[in-house]
């Protein structure tokens, strides 16, 4: 959970006449594990004990990792939504309730069944992420009426004029939703680097693009590839940028979850960076031209198909490849530091009138 977080729900709710029980089940998810169908097996390669061939009858699975182990940002995900309903299930043991007096309320929005492919919101969708809140166990759930969802139809935009409606106190409507897989999600998790065949001549395309002035009088053989994915507008707009910026930008070696054309995509991370009066000096943040790099950040995965997210390196320029990963789990260390991470970050933009200028505070965790 974000710092604080359950003893902000546990009180904000209480003064809503709502009283909580709060279950610490940190362990239970920790160590959960859930099931998954096996990817790529046919019955031809399924062998008994006895080195004889079989045929599977009905879909095959295989346990997950526990959460703290699994690199697989899916398996999180859908380890999480499993745990959870399991430790639902046992409160209410313990509570001596019985599940067919018990419904479970959720504040599913619209995005979250559209992502997950979920029936209700459409029969063609092209799942582009599992939701702890339309896990399998929760569509089963949901199919024999025991689950509540007053805003499945609504944007988050739409909630928060029907909270003001309603009533709700201000700090609760526009608060930024929090993730509910919780910052598990929010820590790339690695153990080793992601560079495919594809690496270094994307590294070599982004490169091109952020320095374009210089690689025209170079003539550079992979212009071409630019050129062909550009207008001329464009073109004159990247000589600018490079003429009048030093900016680098390097392809980093792990993946990051992102939508592309309508669908999930596990691609490649670009980092820009500034450079100061001294390439050793950070580029005080008032000088960075914010517009400039959004441009880059907008044309970089256009061109590179196989990059689906851009980010600002704060600090002095990184101008050489990284090509090193510290191996990262969850771990309560690395949750911590997350944790604090997006404390402060959240603290200075509310401090600076900001938090409702941005449609989401996503603090990232990556090594």
């Amino acid at each position: 959970m974000r710092k604080g977080e359950t003893s902000f729900v546990e009180q904000s709710l209480a003064e809503l006449g709502v009283k909580l029980r709060v279950v610490n089940a940190i362990h239970s998810f920790m160590e959960g594990t859930t099931s998954v169908p096996l990817d790529h097996v046919s019955p031809a390669n399924i062998i008994n004990n006895k080195g004889i061939g079989v045929t599977a009858i009905g879909p095959r699975t295989r346990i997950t990792k526990m959460l703290c182990q699994t690199t697989s940002l899916e398996e999180k995900r859908k380890i999480i939504g499993d745990v959870f309903v399991r430790v639902a299930n046992d409160a209410m043991t313990e509570m001596g309730l019985k599940p067919e007096h018990v419904f479970i309320g959720q504040g599913t929005l619209r995005p979250n069944l559209i992502e997950s492919a979920s029936a209700l919101a459409s029969g063609k969708a092209e799942a582009i992420k599992a939701h702890h809140n339309d896990s399998e166990l929760v569509r089963v759930l949901r199919s024999q009426g025991f689950v509540v969802e007053p805003l499945k139809d609504f944007h988050k935009d739409k909630v928060r004029q029907i909270g003001c409606v309603l009533g709700f106190p201000a700090p609760l409507v526009q608060r930024h939703p929090f993730p509910g897989p919780s910052l598990a999600i929010r820590i790339l998790c690695a153990d080793e680097l992601f560079m495919d065949k594809d690496f270094s001549e994307t590294q070599v395309i982004v490169k091109i693009m952020a320095e374009y002035e210089q690689m025209l009088q170079k003539k550079h053989a992979l212009l071409n590839r630019v050129e062909s994915a550009t207008s001329e507008s464009e073109r004159q707009h990247l000589r600018r940028v490079s003429s009048e910026n030093h900016i680098a930008a390097i392809l980093l070696p792990v993946r990051s979850v992102g939508v592309q054309g309508d669908r999930r995509s596990y691609s490649y991370v670009v980092g820009l960076s500034c450079q100061g009066l001294k390439p050793e000096e950070e580029l005080p943040l008032e000088s960075v031209v914010w517009e400039d790099l959004l441009f880059l950040a907008r044309l970089i995965p256009r061109v590179c198909h196989n990059v689906n997210r851009v980010c600002y390196i704060f600090g002095p320029i990184v101008q050489h490849p990284i090509i090193d990963i510290t191996p990262t789990q969850l771990t309560s260390n690395v949750i911590s530091t997350l944790r604090q991470a997006d404390h402060l970050a959240n603290q200075v933009l509310t401090s600076n009138n900001c938090i409702n200028a941005i449609s989401q505070m996503p603090v990232v965790l990556m090594y």
